[in-house]
């Protein structure tokens, strides 16, 4: 697994997001981020050291709130959107780090401005495109989870078109047997695998029948060398298996066919040159919203306020062809604007493959904060949650403009997204890992005279939760002994 310290200053690059301030000289700014790095890399090890991933986290952002400094923040302010997307605070993984999409010289004309192109379901249309393709390219930004939920969806249409690998970057290759013997990632299965979200892509990929596989390259591959491994891991699959066709999944410009990468060449250029196979190349990295609108590309907004979607789309022509922002890439996926509720983003309804499950806080036993986590009942204890998220009144834990994540004065409460006509385990712990309480719940199907139930789970020394009730778990009053 290549370190964190390679990861995040290969994804400040990739981005484009690796800033001078105007007082300093590059070279002064880069001894800075050297040093930003050193010091990442030992609260990082910090961090390690406790078994909990929310005790981790609090080590992080107390760090992070504890140093100014703008090379540090710059740095360490990528490590913390991770754990925060981890422990599912996705509203503030996207306020901590978002790259503003800034538009290029060789940008396309909106669809918009051109006649001809009209909008399509993405979920509807890229299982199309890929028909004629052996292998398909899926990009994302790591810490932005929304950039996942599509590829989630598409895994089902895919492999009903034949593709049957999933490839995965930054999954440790010390645990692809057991994972896809086992059926669920685990904490040692992956590093991105530990948010919830792509979690529930490699979940997915598993259970409709695909082989999963790690490409990464070997830790002191970086840069071009990197990007060279990477394909030749990807072309070394195809070559043993001449039946297999590909679903990638890698972040950012690693999928870029063209166009200026670094100085070098991105991973699918190289596949390409090692293969001679033309991937499809889908980017979904670029027209997203951010909560700062000032970051959205100048495209998103009026296609954003033109349509109104509800659902991830592309533009398309009169003859099928799709409409690409950038050279580079096949098709240009347009995400639709954010909502919230409970400061939790809805697009983790996975665009109507979950729906919401509201959990109050009483369920903490005012141990604040504490971790919500909600597994797939005939998954183990070991698995990455299929939901989770941390609940806490923010008076209590704000730093500085850090908190860990939402609710109000009181209880706080939020809202899980599950699939209907589950069953999950909801295990509740603090900050410790200290189980406070856990619960089975069955989600109904949308529609239902019930919406949901719930089982208490008897806890050692804990309290009655009360009795099971519609749609929201922990409501009844919880006190101390």
């Amino acid at each position: 697994m290549k370190s964190l310290r390679t990861i995040c200053f290969g994804m400040l690059l990739l981005a484009g997001f690796v800033p001078v301030t105007p007082a300093q000289v590059p070279s002064v700014w880069r001894e800075q981020q050297i040093e930003a790095m050193n010091q990442s890399d030992a609260i990082m090890k910090r961090a390690h050291g406790r078994d909990d991933l929310l005790a981790q986290y609090q080590v992080m952002r107390r760090a992070y709130a504890s140093d100014g400094k703008p090379a540090f923040r710059a740095i360490f302010g990528q490590y913390l959107s991770w754990y925060q997307s981890f422990i599912g605070d996705y509203q503030d993984a996207e306020l901590g780090f978002s790259i503003e999409q800034k538009p290029l010289v060789d940008d396309a004309p909106s669809p918009l401005a051109q006649p001809g192109w009209h909008a399509v379901p993405a979920l509807d249309y890229i299982p199309q495109l890929a028909k004629n393709y052996r292998v398909v390219f899926l990009n994302e930004a790591h810490n932005i989870a929304l950039t996942r939920t599509l590829t989630v969806r598409l895994l089902k249409p895919l492999r009903e078109e034949g593709f049957n690998v999933f490839a995965v970057e930054t999954l440790y290759p010390a645990d692809i047997d057991a994972l896809n013997k086992r059926g669920y990632p685990i904490a040692t299965s992956g590093f991105y695998t530990r948010e919830p979200v792509y979690a529930e892509m490699v979940r997915t990929a598993l259970k409709l029948g695909y082989k999963v596989v790690a490409y990464e390259a070997d830790p002191d591959h970086t840069g071009n060398a990197r990007e060279a491994q990477q394909a030749e891991n990807l072309w070394k699959i195809l070559k043993a298996d001449p039946n297999a066709r590909i679903v990638v999944n890698a972040g950012y410009a690693h999928i870029q066919k063209t166009g200026q990468f670094l100085g070098a060449q991105s991973m699918a250029e190289h596949f390409m040159h090692d293969s001679g196979i033309t991937p499809l190349s889908v980017e979904q990295t670029i027209l997203i919203p951010h909560q700062n609108s000032s970051m959205n590309h100048p495209d998103y907004d009026p296609i954003a306020q033109a349509l109104h979607s509800t659902q991830p789309i592309v533009f398309i022509n009169k003859d099928g062809k799709p409409w690409s922002l950038r050279p580079g890439y096949d098709a240009s996926v347009i995400f639709p604007e954010e909502h919230f509720v409970y400061d939790r983003p809805t697009w983790l309804e996975l665009w109507g493959a979950r729906v919401p499950f509201t959990v109050s806080g009483s369920f903490c036993r005012r141990q604040y904060p504490c971790m919500v986590a909600a597994r797939y009942a005939d998954e183990g204890n070991d698995a990455i949650p299929a939901d989770r998220m941390v609940l806490d009144p923010v008076p209590l834990t704000t730093i500085n403009d850090i908190k860990i994540t939402n609710g109000d004065y009181s209880t706080p409460v939020g809202q899980l997204y599950l699939r209907p006509d589950h069953r999950y385990k909801l295990t509740i712990t603090d900050e410790r890992g200290q189980r406070i309480g856990s619960q089975m719940i069955t989600i109904r199907t949308p529609g239902e005279s019930l919406t949901n139930t719930s089982q208490d789970i008897p806890e050692p020394g804990a309290c009655n939760t009360g009795t099971p009730r519609q749609a929201v778990a922990g409501s009844a009053p919880c006190h101390n002994p």
